[in-house]
């Protein structure tokens, strides 16, 4: 049956004290209590720094086996090599994922490109032809020009999903190119009007595959608060 997965792009934040994190709960504890309340994390510290096994297991060990990792790909294939010549790179990395894929606790890989990355679908498709078998996908584009049906073909060939991602500056097309998907909510505030729309969307998307949510996470809990409704909304948890 497909299930909702659904929290922020990071755990570790005092600031989150009290009102999600109890006030006397030590930092190395964030990541066991926050997966008692959330189902998954998307990891954006893998975007400028390696993941060591040794992290790798402990994550693992932290957190319960229905708990799901979402990882963001490093700059350095996205951002600075923008995806050229990025195969043997792109392995590496996908291999040092093997922990979690091992422990069947790996979501999956978030690649951002830059704002100012333009359409480019050659690229694209070479790109998606030399991903390792099997790797569960999604893209997050951020400049318009990549919203087009040929970009949208290329993912769906490929299995792979575009990011329907959404902050003050840009949103995504609501569009599904996987047999999952993927949603990056990062807008200041939330209304309830807007979470109960959320949730609708989130319950008929759901009819078609798995559904990861990931909301903005920095400074404040409300983005983990929303989270955590949203899995009691869906009957996730």
């Amino acid at each position: 049956m497909a299930k909702v997965y659904a929290g922020t792009s990071g755990w570790a934040y005092t600031s989150w004290k009290p009102k999600f994190y109890p006030g006397k709960l030590r930092s190395a504890d964030f990541l066991n209590y926050y997966a008692s309340r959330l189902n998954s994390v998307e990891v954006n510290y893998s975007f400028l720094h390696s993941l060591s096994k040794k992290l790798l297991m402990d994550w693992i060990a932290a957190t319960p086996a229905n708990f799901t990792f979402a990882v963001k790909a490093p700059q350095l294939i996205t951002h600075m090599k923008r995806l050229r010549g990025t195969a043997r790179l792109t392995r590496r990395f996908i291999s040092s994922l093997g922990p979690l894929a091992h422990a069947k606790m790996l979501g999956p890989v978030l690649f951002q490109l830059p704002p100012n990355f333009k359409c480019d679908p050659g690229l694209l498709e070479e790109f998606l032809g030399e991903l390792p078998p099997q790797t569960r996908a999604t893209f997050e584009f951020r400049h318009a020009s990549w919203f087009t049906d040929d970009v949208y073909g290329l993912l769906r060939k490929a299995n792979v999903a575009l990011c329907q991602a959404e902050s003050e500056k840009l949103e995504t097309p609501h569009l599904q190119t996987s047999d999952f998907s993927y949603l990056r909510l990062r807008k200041d505030s939330y209304s309830i009007r807007a979470r109960e729309a959320l949730a609708r969307r989130v319950a008929d998307l759901l009819r078609r595959g798995e559904v990861y949510v990931y909301f903005k996470h920095e400074k404040t809990p409300e983005g983990a608060l929303h989270a955590e409704a949203l899995l009691a909304e869906t009957g996730t948890k």
